[in-house]
């Protein structure tokens, strides 16, 4: 790692801005100026589809996709966040496996709170099951909430008699609204980005005065994993959140699931999204993309 690029990332991320405790629309704005300045591959090709109930983005490779399907849910606290203020993720994950994408615009609270977006999800993964997409060709990914999402998302999934997607490639993944981890303390004030007040704020809009305490609000320490498909968990070791990820891979060890928890040493939330500024996010995307090459299965893409 390069000190000098870790101490670029945390200082852009200490700068002043409303991270989770100014008004709706100030941290909706400010995370998209936050991601406007991250790196997009320029190989992709983009359009405005529908899946489900939703819109979403189609991401593809400029040169002919490889089969195979990413479901990616943005992340944002269930409250900011797009596809485009994920686009910095999700088409590195096109460029590098080759795989075309799905990136979901997924309700948002206040407006909508808990359940709402597991809703838009699962409606996203049902409508490519519909078209005739096997669910070995499909992968869930997505960041922070959106890593989340890809628990909560298998676990309605399954609740509901669908199969399970081929694998699921977590980022930074929220997976506690209980916030009882103990890296909510001992990270405090090592985080450059999350304070326990911020993270307490945009997460009441989402709860909306639902008991934090069952499976899909708290999958890290309440949800059942058994059947799931094999994940790869990512995290920096410096955020706040980084026992979601470490005590999901707990769970999933004791299910009896193929988990890969992978943890980059004095990096932040979501660090993956700097790509061609920092070293490690550029090596951690390459083994994200490696290891949904192995798990998502060849065959012909399914229109």
């Amino acid at each position: 790692m390069s000190m000098q690029q870790r101490a670029t990332i945390d200082a852009l991320l200490r700068q002043p801005r409303p991270a989770g405790n100014g008004s709706v629309a100030e941290i909706r704005a400010g995370f998209r100026a936050l991601m406007a300045q991250m790196n997009v591959p320029t190989e992709i090709r983009t359009r405005t589809t529908t899946l489900g109930d939703r819109p979403a983005v189609l991401v593809e490779p400029v040169d002919a996709a490889r089969a195979g399907t990413i479901l990616y849910f943005h992340g944002g606290g269930f409250v900011f966040g797009s596809p485009e203020t994920a686009m910095p993720l999700t088409a590195n994950l096109v460029t590098r496996t080759g795989f075309r994408a799905y990136s979901v615009d997924y309700r948002l609270a206040p407006e909508y709170p808990f359940p709402a977006a597991i809703n838009d999800a699962l409606s996203a993964y049902r409508a490519l099951l519909d078209r005739g997409e096997h669910p070995s060709t499909i992968a869930f990914a997505g960041d922070s909430a959106g890593g989340g999402l890809t628990v909560t998302t298998c676990l309605t999934a399954r609740d509901a008699g669908l199969p399970m997607p081929a694998a699921i490639v977590a980022f930074s993944p929220g997976l506690d609204m209980t916030r009882t981890g103990e890296s909510m303390d001992t990270k405090a004030g090592i985080d450059p980005l999350f304070t326990r007040a911020s993270l307490e704020h945009t997460g009441a809009m989402y709860l909306d005065g639902q008991d934090p305490h069952q499976p899909l609000l708290s999958p890290a320490t309440l949800a059942d994993l058994n059947g799931f498909p094999p994940m790869l968990l990512q995290a920096g070791a410096n955020d706040l959140i980084l026992d979601d990820a470490t005590r999901l891979a707990t769970r999933a060890r004791a299910a009896g699931v193929d988990v890969i928890l992978d943890i980059a040493a004095d990096l932040p939330h979501v660090y993956q999204s700097f790509t061609g500024v920092l070293d490690e996010a550029d090596e951690a995307l390459d083994r994200a993309a490696h290891f949904l090459g192995q798990r998502v299965r060849s065959g012909d893409l399914g229109r």
